[in-house]
């Protein structure tokens, strides 16, 4: 759904949307979402489609990650340092519903590989792509390679900051 079809918010709903995106807009002043681009790259290195960003701009993330194929492969490599079984996914994600299978695989292997439920991607939050809602995918992605790392995973994951609750 396009941003253009929906209602505008205001009040509360308007206020907290715009929260969001002032914390989206710190995590890019401190460089969260370019450590991430980097360290996703660097773990599925060789692999074609995870090579293609080459900006780490809030728009250009969003559409590579869309699909819910990039973080499918990325928490497979994970699982595979641990000794789990890989996620399915569908390399090619030609609709929403596909898309939202691989995101919920990707977050059912986020959960074998550690991480609390709480932590995981909302699949409307990344395949919408707006800015503020963003933040959680952000926020997603940042603890996941702080978890690799505490896990002892070999590519080193170079996000400097821990998400907080309110962040």
């Amino acid at each position: 759904m396009s941003d253009a079809s929906r209602a505008k918010k205001s009040g509360i709903g308007y206020q907290i949307e715009q929260k969001m995106e002032t914390s989206y807009d710190q995590l890019d002043q401190d460089g969260t979402p370019d450590a991430i681009r980097a360290w996703i790259q660097a773990v599925l290195a060789g692999d074609e489609e995870a090579g293609t960003l080459k900006s780490s701009k809030q728009r250009d993330l969003h559409e590579w990650l869309k699909s819910g194929s990039i973080l499918c492969k990325l928490i497979n490599q994970l699982l595979a340092g641990i000794g789990q079984p890989p996620v399915s996914f569908k390399k090619k994600a030609p609709n929403t519903f596909a898309a939202f299978g691989n995101i919920e695989n990707f977050n059912n292997g986020c959960t074998t590989y550690g991480m609390k439920k709480e932590a995981l991607v909302q699949s409307v939050d990344l395949y919408e792509g707006r800015k503020g809602p963003f933040v959680n995918v952000i926020n997603t992605l940042h603890s996941l390679g702080m978890k690799a790392m505490e896990n002892g995973f070999q590519v080193t994951y170079l996000g400097v900051k821990a998400p907080t609750l309110d962040s």
